[in-house]
């Protein structure tokens, strides 16, 4: 556990997390939140913030253990 957080702190992973994150995040909040978005009404900040978080993690768990398989391999 301690190896695959390490990875998927390392600085690159972290970078390539956030950009992802920044764009899938964004297309997830216009689609499920767009209209209060938009109006600036009944805006739900913890589901906008988990709308990017969850594709962090996803990306950088991801990533770190495609990069921990590839040195195993």
């Amino acid at each position: 556990m301690n190896e695959i957080l390490g990875t998927a702190l390392s600085r690159p992973i972290v970078t390539n997390a956030i950009r992802i994150a920044l764009v899938v995040g964004s297309v997830l909040n216009v689609i499920n939140r767009g209209e209060a978005l938009l109006s600036w009404s009944g805006i739900s900040w913890h589901h906008v913030a988990l709308n990017f978080v969850v594709p962090y993690c996803v990306a950088s768990y991801s990533a770190a253990k495609n990069q921990l398989n590839n040195r195993r391999n």
